[in-house]
């Protein structure tokens, strides 16, 4: 049966290899990206609608989601799949810092704001997460902002492990209204990523190594498309994180216990 499944970062790497496939699939996708020219280019490929939004601004994640209210009054699918690594610690118009913002507080922010259309459509709300959580992060609940002892790499660490708190959370608050908080690891995409940052991870995504340590687009996207299509309970288990289409667990002692509802409230304050 068709769904209607909104990516957000669609405009290029598996965000747009996710919807090609899920277009060709039948469903009826809508796109989400930074760029305007670069999101217009894949919607009219596909011959699907569009929206544009910087998460780097909480306005205008306020005003996609009134867009996207506007045109989808229920929604199957939303794919949080927006997010990258920054370079030197910045701060956002908002007076967040820029790493954490881009890949929790936006998508958070977008997610509670779509909530009618998502229960609506009693709907999977996918993470695109990554096993940096595991990797690098260094999470304090008490340095959200990343303050203290900042790197590039660190600082997203946290923000991908932000990401399944924050599905964890999700699904304890909403999962009694229907819907199914699920994250996963897309694997190392080679894509536009860490292109604005100076560590050394974007030798690994854009130098001579990019064939030796990346998986294509398509072939990261192959999770976010059966998630997409899946059946929770039944494809995979709500609130859990994925690699490999299998659930890890490893990754959670990371963070304390009440990690997860205690990002969920201080972030629920910062917006």
């Amino acid at each position: 049966m068709p769904r209607t499944i909104v990516i957000t970062g669609a405009s290029d790497g598996i965000g747009a290899a996710a919807a090609r496939r899920l277009v060709r699939h039948g469903h009826q996708v809508v796109l989400v990206g930074r760029s305007a020219e670069k999101t217009a280019a894949v919607a009219d490929e596909l011959g699907v609608p569009s929206f544009v939004a910087d998460f780097a601004e909480l306005a205008q994640v306020r005003r996609l989601a009134e867009e996207l209210l506007g045109a989808c009054p229920r929604i199957d699918v939303l794919a949080n799949n927006a997010g990258g690594i920054m370079g030197d610690r910045t701060l956002t118009v908002d007076g967040y810092e820029k790493t954490f913002q881009v890949n929790h507080l936006a998508p958070f922010l977008l997610t509670e704001l779509l909530m009618p259309a998502l229960v609506a459509g009693r709907a999977t709300v996918i993470q695109t997460a990554s096993r940096a959580a595991q990797v690098f992060s260094r999470f304090d609940v008490d340095d959200l902002q990343n303050a203290e002892r900042y790197a590039p790499h660190r600082a997203y660490g946290n923000g991908k492990l932000a990401n399944i708190l924050f599905t964890e959370e999700l699904q304890r608050r909403y999962g009694d209204q229907g819907i199914s908080a699920v994250a996963f690891h897309p694997g190392v995409v080679a894509t536009g990523f860490a292109g604005d940052t100076t560590h050394v991870l974007r030798r690994i995504y854009h130098g001579r190594l990019k064939r030796l340590f990346t998986v294509s687009p398509e072939r990261g996207a192959d999770q976010l498309v059966w998630l997409a299509e899946g059946t929770p309970g039944e494809t995979f288990a709500p609130g859990a994180y994925y690699e490999h289409r299998r659930i890890t667990t490893g990754v959670r002692r990371k963070a304390d216990p009440g990690a997860a509802r205690e990002l969920w409230e201080r972030s629920a304050a910062m917006v």
